[in-house]
């Protein structure tokens, strides 16, 4: 393998490793002499606050990899966090009780129904050995009775944990418990409208997007634009857990962060879904003649990207000490961003979550070097577009196409090289669709 290659395939290491070093060698100098940039502090700030965009980014990568896309997961963040501060400041039947309890109770029954059937039927096809399984079919007892009764048992003791806090205030448990699920339900929802409704993703996505933001205001209420939370006042001090430093090294956002990349990048990368996402993407309709349930996937893929959302919510209550309707304003857009820095293509059927681990850290790392710098707040702005812009073109391998076109130095060569890369062998015969024969 060349060197060229090897630099290729670690590009995305490079750009890190470079962003790293920019922000060492061109940080402020403290009073006392220290590099500001590498002091733990700065860092631990650095991933505490990348670790909300993280968890989004690792729910949209499957999105994007089947070839979706969803523009919903910063409202759906937001009114997830408006049910987790109303749940842990206001006592009493709420609209987030109304909202939530029902919602964890729905979900544990499919879950139960869901994951026993799952269990009889690999049974059923490890007894089965090499023969054909598509054909399995269970019997009413473990396909409907048994399923159902661990169903309703499951939700009978989430109903039990549930309910007697909603008579006063929700604990950290709790919220953990009903914020993820409201992400999952609107997530699960986008995704069958998509796949039921044969809909582009980004149309069901945008409309998901201002429905729920409606959602999170009226849960709210018109006079509660912000719902504080003070732990320790109006709500439960153990709430201040999700602030705190795990074993005092590193902080609770980020391992919620690594723990989401870590166990769906090895559901991604071992496990049969995993290689469905990536099939969908690659060809759905190929996908899909070799038996692959490609509408089951990609729902799948949303209401985790749902689930996900919901969970950023609670750590973003615990961050900021509020919910509010609008706390995820655009946080879709970083989140995609960082998808695409890490690698992901947004024509599907290419990524990884190391990459958008490695996207999330770059688009993290710059933040807080342009904040050290005191760069102006629109500047970063357009700093960071550019960005994008280089990086999708690199990702994308079209960069020297558009030097070509600028008629800059470098991309005639790369140019010519692509483009007899692209073009046909002469061996190839053509084929004549309705031409004049010769």
């Amino acid at each position: 393998m060349s060197i060229l290659n090897i630099l290729s395939r670690t590009k995305l290491y490079w750009g890190l490793i470079a962003i790293f070093l920019i922000g060492v060698l061109g940080s402020p100098i403290s009073s006392k002499g220290n590099n500001i940039f590498l002091s733990y502090g700065n860092l631990l700030d650095v991933l505490r606050q990348v670790s909300i965009t993280g968890l989004i980014a690792t729910g949209m990568t499957a999105v994007i990899i089947t070839g979706g896309i969803d523009l919903s997961v910063g409202s759906l963040m937001a009114i997830c966090t408006v049910v987790c501060a109303m749940l842990l400041t206001v006592p009493g039947v709420t609209p987030a009780v109304v909202l939530g309890v029902p919602t964890v109770a729905v979900i544990a029954l499919c879950l139960g129904i869901l994951v026993t059937r799952f269990i009889f039927l690999n049974i059923e096809k490890s007894r089965a050995g090499s023969q054909a399984t598509h054909d399995i079919r269970l019997d009413s007892v473990r396909g409907l009775v048994t399923p159902g009764i661990v169903g309703v048992v499951l939700c009978s003791l989430v109903l039990w944990f549930l309910l007697p806090q909603a008579g006063s205030k929700f604990g950290v448990l709790g919220v953990l418990l009903v914020a993820p699920c409201v992400g999952l339900l609107f997530g699960a929802l986008n995704g069958f409208i998509i796949v039921a409704g044969r809909l582009q993703p980004f149309i069901v996505t945008l409309a998901m997007m201002v429905t729920a933001l409606g959602i999170a205001r009226l849960t709210a209420g018109q006079n509660n634009a912000v719902l504080p939370v003070y732990t320790g006042s109006n709500a439960t001090a153990d709430f201040e857990i999700l602030r705190s430093l795990v074993f005092g090294v590193i902080p609770m956002p980020g391992l919620f962060f690594l723990g989401a990349i870590l166990i769906y990048g090895a559901v991604l990368r071992f496990t049969p879904f995993g290689r469905y996402v990536y099939a969908i993407g690659g060809n759905e309709e190929a996908a899909r003649l070799s038996g692959i349930a490609a509408g089951r996937v990609k729902i799948a893929t949303y209401a985790v990207s749902g689930l996900l959302a919901g969970v950023a919510a609670v750590l973003y209550v615990a961050q900021y000490r509020q919910g509010k309707p609008d706390a995820g304003a655009g946080l879709e857009l970083d989140a995609i961003a960082a998808v695409v820095i890490g690698g992901t293509s947004l024509m599907g059927g290419r990524g990884s979550l190391i990459g958008t681990f490695c996207g999330v850290l770059i688009f993290g790392l710059l933040s807080n070097i342009l904040q050290l710098h005191n760069i102006n707040s629109n500047l970063q702005l357009v700093l960071k577009g550019m960005i994008i812009i280089g990086t999708v073109l690199v990702q994308e391998r079209n960069a020297f196409d558009l030097l070509f076109y600028l008629r800059l130095p470098g991309g005639k060569a790369a140019h010519k090289e692509t483009t007899a890369a692209k073009r046909p062998s002469k061996e190839t015969p053509s084929l004549n669709l309705g031409g004049n024969k010769k």
